[in-house]
């Protein structure tokens, strides 16, 4: 039986260290619920401080629980990213509150369904401020403050590549946008600041915006997964550690689908 070449467990660990986040401040949006709790948790767990931020206050309060569980430092703010200066102000308080702004998951967002020819203006609107100009909003007001190493991490969909059963020309719209987003801040800020910017294209994974699907809209679409399930959160949330961390330190400007080959076909 041949003996492990000696260094072995040193190297163990420091493949798996790349993976860590300790010392690291995290903003997550839409944290009140669904994805963006996971994400937050998620976060934490591999040893970020977390900074939350959402509209519905009390939700927010329960996430700031599940992230302090962990043992990790957790702000949470009542902001809604559609404002640029309450994107503005979240940035502010993390800086003077935590001292750094390390990671951003640019994850809130809406959707909405409807038939083009029946859309209000105002509703085509508010799925592009909050999905798109939010993101931006957060980016722009973290880019000013990251230091070089940071990442940031916008929440696409596998809806903004591929087209679907719905009529959601507003929310598919927004998805699609985020790609260019990513790649234009990737180029910007990959060599100039040293701060990555990815995204990522998640499937079907259980939130309140799968629950608002029509009845067998989800199991239609599942048939179209080569997985054949939805995502379990934390695949999702593995990936988000993934691109936070220095494990991803020479990826930038990718677009990830975390969609159970669903993109494939």
């Amino acid at each position: 039986m041949s003996e492990r070449p000696q260094g072995s467990d040193e190297q163990d660990r420091g493949i798996l260290s790349t993976f860590a986040l300790h010392g690291k401040v995290a903003i997550v949006t839409g944290a009140s619920s669904g994805l963006g709790v996971d994400f937050a948790a998620g976060l934490a767990e591999a040893g970020a401080d977390v900074v939350i931020c959402a509209r519905r206050v009390d939700k927010l309060e329960t996430t700031r629980e599940h992230v302090q569980a962990t043992g990790r430092r957790c702000l949470a703010i009542p902001a809604d990213v559609a404002d640029v200066e309450a994107c503005r102000t979240v940035v502010e308080r993390a800086m003077s509150e935590l001292g750094a702004v390390d990671v951003l998951v640019n994850n809130a967002g809406v959707a909405w369904a409807c038939p083009t020819t029946r859309e209000d203006p105002a509703d085509f609107r508010r799925v592009i401020d909050i999905n798109l100009l939010g993101s931006y909003w957060m980016a722009q007001a973290c880019g000013r403050v990251m230091r070089p190493g940071s990442s940031i991490i916008n929440i696409g969909s596998v809806l903004g590549s591929v087209s679907l059963d719905l009529p959601q020309t507003a929310y598919t719209s927004s998805k699609a946008a985020i790609i260019g987003l990513t790649r234009d801040l990737a180029q910007q800020w990959t060599g100039r600041k040293g701060i990555r910017v990815n995204a990522l294209a998640p499937g079907f994974f259980p939130s309140e915006m799968v629950d608002e699907y029509p009845d067998g809209y989800l199991d239609r679409m599942v048939e179209r997964v080569p997985a054949g399930r939805v995502g379990d959160p934390r695949e999702l949330v593995a990936a988000a550690v993934f691109l936070a961390s220095p494990a991803s330190s020479y990826i930038s400007g990718v677009l990830l689908p975390v969609d159970g080959g669903m993109m494939t076909g």
